[in-house]
């Protein structure tokens, strides 16, 4: 696979798994959750998304071999 498409991608997950954290964070504040509360549900997100990620290009890689 070409590098230039790993990097992109790679990227694009990262991005994609920030803009979850955020949301995740300001949702927990709005909800009254107090800052570390609402720090740890974003970490769980961004967590959660490239464990996601990591299980479907998994998925993916064995699919194609």
């Amino acid at each position: 696979m070409n590098l230039a498409v790993v990097l992109l991608t790679t990227a694009l997950v990262i991005v994609v798994a920030l803009l979850a954290a955020v949301g995740a964070g300001i949702l927990a504040r709005l909800d009254g959750a107090t800052y570390p509360a609402a720090l740890s549900r974003a970490a769980i997100a961004f967590v959660g998304v490239l464990t996601l990620a990591a299980a479907a290009a998994a998925a993916y890689a064995a699919l194609l071999t």
